[in-house]
C-alpha cells in the first residue's frame, strides 16, 4: 500500500471518526460513507462530507488505498479488524503530525465537552470535569436537565417544552455548599452565592457529586487565598481501554489528589507524596501475637498500614529504610505473605494480599528509584566541584569543624560553630539541655517520676520498635497523654509530626537557607527582629544572644523558604519552645510541619486557617455546650479566645510547663486535641461564664482558670505568668492538673474525629474567605470613594467587574503571569491588577470613548497614562481614576485627560520591523521617538508627565497652565482621535468641519510660534513681529492649502 499522503480535501476522511464525537454537525452531514460487516447491525462512520464532490474524493481515496487490499483476506473478522485498525492508524498518524494529543476520555464524554463549550460559550481552556443528570428548582417548579462541573464553573442546562434554562456560577462566588434533606427530597444540594440560592435534586449519586463540588470549590478558594491555580497532573497513568469504569481524565486526577491528601494527612507525610494504590491485607503484630486486618498503602517513598479498627495499630515504613522485600511461602494460616525488612533489623509480615506479584513489582520499582536518589544525595553531599555549590561545601565544613574539636566538644555535651560573621556561637543541642533549670526543693521526687517515664518509653520502644518504623498503637497515645520525658520530647515531636522524614531527605537544606538569608533584610526580617526579645523572655535560654540568634536563624530561614507566609506573630513563641527541646535544624523542620501541614494557613498575613478553625470551634461549642453557646456569642468571647489559644497552642495563655504537655498531645493527635481541650476549658467554667455580664469579665474568668493549670510532674521551677502577676491580690484559683484536664477532654469530647473537622473546615473556609473578600472590597471602596465621582454602589459593581476580569485571565491565560497580577500580601488597593489585554476589553465595555478601529490605540494610550509605575499592570484605583474622568468629569477634565493621553510618546508602525514578533502590548508600550537626538530625554520626560498627572489627580486642580506642550505629531494624533470619536454621531459632518477649522488654525498658530521659538529676539525686528502678529509671514495661497482635511496624516 502506498504511503499515506492524501490531498487537503481528504482531511475529513482522516478525522471522520473524531468528527462524529467532537462535532455535532457531523451527525447531520448530508453525505457519509459507512462500513458494515455482513453479519452485524452496527455501522461505522468512515467519512462524511458536506457536498457530493467532497464525499466522492473520499471514496476515490478509499478505492485506491483500502478496497484493493481487502481482496487478500478470506475471513470476515480479519477484514473488520483490518478496516478498523487502518482507520484508527490513519487518525493516530494525523494526530501525531498535527500535534493533537490523545486523551483517556470516552466518546460520550467528548460529546459532553463539545456540548458544554457550545451551550455556555466557554473557551477550550475551560476543562469539563464531569456532568450529572439532576433537577434544578427554579421557583417551585423543578426542571430536569444536566449539571456540568468544570474547573472554574458550575453550569446547568435544561430544555423542556420549548423553554430553555441556563445557569452559570463561578466557584469563587460560592459562599455556602451543603447537602439538605427534606421530606419530599431526601437528597438535595444547596448552592449559595452572595445574592441567590440554588437547589439541585434527584441525583443518581449525590455523594459523588457533592464531593466533587466540594473539591472544585476548595480549589477556587485556594486560588483566592494564595493564587494557587489548578494544573492537571500529566503523570497520572492512563486507563486501559477495556477498563469498565469510564470517567474523565480530570475526574481521575481530582480523585487521585483527594486520596493522596487523605493519605498524607493520615500518616503525616510530606506534601509532595502521591499515593500509588492501596489494598486490603493483614499485619502480623509481634507485641500481641495477632493478625490485624487493615489496609496497606503504597506511594513513591513509603509503605504504610492502618488497621480497620481505629487506633489499634498503624505503621509507616520509609523505603529508604527498607533492605529486603520478599515473598514468603503461602500457607493456610498465611496466604500470600510478604516480608519487609528494614535497616534497624525489624521485619514486618503482611498477608492476604490479593495481587502480591504486582505489589512486589511496584515496591521494587520504587525501591530502585529510592536507591538512585540516595546515591545521588551521597554524591552531592560528599564533594562539590561546581562553583554553584560553594554554599553547601562551607556548610558541611562548618558542621564537621575539625576532628579534635568535634570530639572534645561532644564529650562536654555541646558543640559550637559559627554560621555568621558576628561569631555568635551556635549549639547543636536543644537549648533546654544547656539551660536546664531545676528547682532545689522537691528535686528527688520529680526526678524519680521523670526517670520512671523514661523507663516506660524505653520498654515501649523495646516492645513496639523505635524510630519511624515503630508500631503506633493506642498504648503509644496513652504514654503521650501521661507526659513525654524532657529528654525524649524533641525526638518524639519529630517522629509524630513527620518532620523527621523531610529532615532526613533534605540534608544540608537548612544550613543552605541560613547562608542565603543571612545579611538580607525585608519586611519579614524587620518583624522578626522586633519580636525576638518577646519570645519567652522569662526563660534563661532567651536571655542571652545564643538563644536569640538561634531563634533569629530559624525564623529567617523559614521566611526565605516560604515567602508567602514570611513571618507572622505567634510564630516566635512556638519556635522558641521548639528550640528548647530540639536542635536548631530539627526545630526548623518542626516549624515547617507545623505551618505547612498540621496548621495549614494559620500563619499567613490574614491568619485564614485560625479564622477557619475559630468557626469550627463555634460549631463544636454549639453542638457540645449548647447552654453556653448563646451566651458566649452575645459576649463575643469565642472569637477573642480562640485566636490566641489556637495560634500559640495554649503557650501564651497557660503556664509553660503545662502548655508544653498540650504541644506533646498536639504533635501526636493533631488539631483535634486543641478543640477538645478548648471545649473542656469552657465546660469547666460554664456556671461562672453564664453569670458574666461582659466580655472582659468572661476573659478574666478564663484567664484565671488557665493560669491555675499546673504540671506537678515538671522538673522545672514554675515560671510566673502574666495573668497570675496581675491578679496577686485576688483569691487564688484552685489548681487544675493538666493531665487530668486532658483526660477529661478525651472522655467528654473524644468523639470528635479528624475527618469531621476537615468537613467543617471546608464549610468555614468558604465563609471566611468570602468574608475577607467582602472586607477587602469595602476597604478599597471606602478608600477611593472621595477621589472619584462614582457612588459607593457603582464602585462596588466596578470592583466586582474588575476582579472578575482578573479571574477570567487566571482561568484562561493572559499576557502576564497571574502571580504578578494577584498578591494577597499587598495592600488592599494593589491585590488585584490587570494587564493591557484585560484593560482593553474593559475599555471597550465601559469607556464612552471606545468606538471604531481607533479604540485599541486609544485604550493603549490611556493604559500607559494610568500605569504610573510602568510595570504594565494597573490596580483598581488607577483604573477608576481614568474611568471617573471619562464618565463623570466636566468638559475641562475630559479635555485634560484626552490631552494627557497624547502627550506620551507614541510608537510609529513604520519604525517597527515587519518581521518583529512582539505582542501588541509591547508595540504600544515601546518608547520610540522620531527624533533620535532627544531619545535620552524621552523616558525622563515621560516619568515627569506621569508624576504631574498624579499630582493633579491628588490636588483636583483644574488649571491647564502646567500642562506639557504637544508637538505637531502628538497634536495630529489628538485630532485623529477626535475624528474617530465623532463617527456615527448625528452631527458627524458638522463636527468634522468644525474640528478641521479649529485644528487648521491651531496648526498655523503653532507654525508662527515655532518661528518665535527658533529665532533669537535680536533677529526679529518690530516689523516682522508685526507681520507675524497679522499672519503675513505665510502667503495667503499657502494658508488656504493647509486645511487639516488635506494633511497627509488624515488622508485615507
Amino acid at each position: 500500500m502506498p504511503p499515506f499522503s492524501p490531498p487537503a480535501p481528504c482531511i475529513g476522511l482522516l478525522v471522520g471518526t473524531l468528527d462524529v464525537v467532537l462535532d455535532s454537525s457531523a451527525r447531520v452531514a448530508p453525505y457519509r460513507i459507512l462500513y458494515q460487516a455482513p453479519d452485524s447491525l452496527v455501522y461505522w462512520t468512515i467519512a462524511c462530507g458536506c457536498s457530493r464532490k467532497e464525499i466522492t474524493e473520499h471514496w476515490e481515496w478509499l478505492e485506491q488505498n483500502l478496497l484493493q487490499t481487502l481482496s487478500i483476506f478470506e475471513n470476515e473478522n480479519d477484514i473488520n479488524t483490518f478496516v478498523r485498525g487502518k482507520i484508527q492508524g490513519i487518525i493516530a498518524e494525523y494526530n501525531k503530525i498535527n500535534g493533537i494529543k490523545e486523551d483517556d476520555d470516552t466518546e460520550k464524554f467528548k460529546e459532553a465537552i463539545v456540548k458544554f463549550h457550545k451551550l455556555f460559550g466557554m473557551p477550550e481552556e475551560e476543562k469539563l470535569v464531569n456532568y450529572y443528570s439532576c433537577s434544578y428548582w427554579k421557583g417551585k417548579v423543578p426542571r430536569q436537565g444536566w449539571v456540568y462541573l468544570s474547573i472554574n464553573h458550575l453550569c446547568f442546562y435544561s430544555f423542556l417544552m420549548g423553554r430553555e434554562a441556563k445557569l452559570v456560577i463561578r466557584w469563587v462566588d460560592i459562599t455556602q455548599l451543603e447537602k439538605n434533606a427534606t421530606l419530599l427530597f431526601p437528597d438535595m444540594i444547596k448552592v449559595s452565592t452572595r445574592s441567590s440560592e440554588h437547589f439541585f435534586s434527584v441525583f443518581l449519586n449525590i455523594s459523588e457529586t457533592f464531593k466533587l463540588m466540594e473539591q472544585l470549590a476548595n480549589i477556587a478558594m485556594r486560588q483566592l487565598l494564595d493564587n494557587e491555580g489548578f494544573e492537571q497532573d500529566r503523570s497520572l497513568p492512563k486507563l486501559k481501554k477495556k477498563s469498565p469504569k469510564k470517567v474523565s481524565a480530570l475526574k481521575r486526577d481530582l480523585d487521585a489528589r483527594a486520596k493522596s491528601e487523605r493519605y498524607r494527612a493520615l500518616f503525616r507525610l510530606p506534601k509532595d507524596e502521591k499515593l500509588d494504590g492501596h489494598t486490603d491485607c493483614t499485619l502480623w503484630t509481634p507485641f500481641n501475637k495477632m493478625h490485624i486486618l487493615g489496609q496497606m498503602f503504597v506511594s513513591t517513598n513509603y509503605i504504610c498500614f492502618t488497621s480497620k479498627e481505629e487506633n489499634l495499630c498503624s505503621l509507616i515504613i520509609p523505603l529508604r529504610e527498607v533492605t529486603i522485600v520478599e515473598k514468603a511461602d503461602s500457607s493456610s494460616v498465611l496466604p500470600s505473605p510478604l516480608s519487609i525488612s528494614t535497616k534497624n533489623r525489624m521485619t514486618f509480615l503482611f498477608a492476604n494480599l490479593k495481587d502480591r506479584d504486582f505489589l512486589v513489582q511496584r515496591i521494587s520499582d520504587f525501591l530502585q528509584q529510592t536507591t538512585s536518589k540516595i546515591y545521588l544525595d551521597k554524591n552531592i553531599s560528599g564533594s562539590y566541584i561546581s562553583s554553584d555549590d560553594e554554599v553547601f561545601t562551607r556548610s558541611s565544613s562548618l558542621i564537621s569543624a575539625s576532628p579534635h574539636k568535634s570530639l572534645s566538644s561532644e564529650s562536654e555535651g555541646e558543640r559550637q560553630f559559627n554560621l555568621n560573621d558576628n561569631g555568635i556561637p551556635t549549639a547543636t543541642q536543644a537549648l533546654m539541655t544547656m539551660y536546664r533549670r531545676r528547682s532545689p526543693e522537691e528535686f528527688n521526687p520529680k526526678l524519680a517520676k521523670e526517670f520512671l517515664k523514661e523507663q516506660a518509653w524505653k520498654i515501649h520502644f523495646a516492645e513496639y520498635g523505635q524510630g519511624v518504623c515503630m508500631y503506633r498503637t493506642e498504648k503509644t497515645r496513652d504514654l503521650v497523654l501521661k507526659g513525654i520525658p524532657e529528654s525524649m520530647r524533641g525526638e518524639l515531636w519529630l517522629l509524630f509530626s513527620g518532620a523527621i522524614n523531610e529532615m532526613t531527605t533534605h540534608p544540608g537544606y537548612y544550613e543552605d537557607l541560613v547562608e542565603k538569608s543571612m545579611g538580607k533584610y525585608n519586611l519579614a526580617t524587620e518583624e522578626i527582629e522586633r519580636d525576638l526579645h518577646r519570645s519567652l523572655p522569662e526563660h534563661p535560654a532567651f536571655q542571652n544572644e545564643m538563644g536569640i540568634a538561634a531563634l533569629r536563624r530559624v525564623l529567617t530561614a523559614y521566611a526565605f523558604r516560604n515567602p508567602n507566609i514570611g513571618y507572622c506573630q505567634a510564630m516566635n513563641i512556638v519556635t522558641s519552645v521548639l528550640l528548647l527541646y530540639a536542635k536548631e535544624e530539627e526545630a526548623f523542620w518542626l516549624l515547617v510541619a507545623l505551618c505547612e501541614r498540621m496548621l495549614p494557613d494559620y500563619y499567613n498575613t490574614r491568619v485564614v486557617g485560625a479564622l477557619v478553625d475559630q468557626g469550627v470551634f463555634e460549631e463544636l461549642a454549639r453542638d457540645y455546650i449548647p447552654q453556653l453557646y448563646d451566651c458566649m456569642q452575645d459576649l463575643g468571647v469565642i472569637s477573642t479566645i480562640s485566636l490566641s489559644w489556637f495560634l500559640t497552642l495554649f503557650l501564651s495563655v497557660m503556664p509553660f510547663e503545662s502548655a508544653v504537655v498540650v504541644v506533646d498531645c498536639f504533635f501526636c493527635e493533631g488539631i483535634k486535641v486543641i478543640f477538645q481541650l478548648a471545649l473542656a476549658v469552657l465546660e469547666a467554667n460554664v456556671d461562672k461564664l453564664l453569670n458574666c455580664k461582659d466580655d472582659g469579665e468572661a476573659m478574666t474568668v478564663l484567664g484565671r482558670y488557665l493560669d491555675s493549670v499546673t504540671n506537678k510532674d515538671s522538673t522545672l521551677p514554675p515560671i510566673p505568668h502574666l495573668h497570675s502577676l496581675l491578679s496577686d491580690d485576688v483569691e487564688p484559683y484552685p489548681e487544675v492538673d493538666i493531665f487530668r484536664l486532658i483526660r477529661s477532654s478525651y472522655e467528654k469530647f473524644g468523639s470528635i474525629r479528624a475527618d469531621l473537622i476537615e468537613q467543617m473546615r471546608f464549610k468555614q473556609r468558604l465563609k471566611v474567605i468570602q468574608t475577607l473578600e467582602d472586607t477587602t472590597k469595602r476597604n478599597v471602596v471606602r478608600t477611593i470613594v472621595t477621589e472619584t465621582s462614582f457612588t459607593i454602589d457603582e464602585l462596588e459593581e466596578l470592583y466586582a467587574l474588575f476582579k472578575a476580569e482578573h479571574l477570567t485571565s487566571c482561568y484562561w491565560g493572559g499576557t502576564s503571569n497571574a502571580t504578578e497580577r494577584h498578591d494577597p500580601s499587598l495592600p488592599y488597593l494593589e491585590q488585584y491588577r490587570i494587564d493591557f489585554e484585560q484593560f482593553k476589553g474593559m475599555f471597550a465595555l465601559l469607556f464612552p470613548w471606545a468606538c471604531g478601529t481607533h479604540s485599541d490605540t486609544l485604550a493603549a494610550r490611556l493604559f500607559r497614562l494610568l500605569d504610573e509605575n510602568g510595570d504594565l499592570l494597573i490596580n483598581f484605583r488607577e483604573f477608576v481614576s481614568g474611568l471617573s474622568a471619562a464618565c463623570h468629569g466636566d468638559l475641562t477634565e475630559k479635555l485634560k485627560l484626552l490631552y494627557k493621553m497624547h502627550v506620551l510618546p507614541d510608537p510609529s508602525p513604520e519604525q517597527e520591523e515587519p518581521d518583529s514578533a512582539f505582542e501588541a502590548t509591547q508595540y504600544f508600550f515601546e518608547d520610540i521617538t522620531p527624533d533620535c537626538t532627544h531619545g535620552k530625554k524621552s523616558s525622563q520626560e515621560n516619568r515627569n508627565y506621569l508624576r504631574m498627572w498624579s499630582q493633579e489627580n491628588k490636588s483636583k486642580a483644574k488649571n491647564t497652565k502646567d500642562l506639557p506642550k504637544l508637538n505637531q505629531g502628538q497634536f495630529i494624533e489628538l485630532c485623529k482621535t477626535m475624528y474617530n470619536m465623532f463617527s456615527e454621531d448625528p452631527n458627524e459632518q458638522d463636527l468634522y468641519h468644525a474640528t478641521a477649522a479649529v485644528t487648521s488654525l491651531l496648526l498655523e498658530i503653532g507654525e508662527v510660534g515655532k518661528l518665535f521659538s527658533t529665532q533669537p529676539p535680536s533677529d526679529m525686528d518690530s516689523s516682522s513681529c508685526s507681520k507675524a502678529a497679522q499672519g503675513e509671514l505665510f502667503p495667503r495661497k499657502e494658508q488656504q492649502q493647509f486645511p487639516l482635511e488635506q494633511h497627509k496624516a488624515f488622508r485615507g
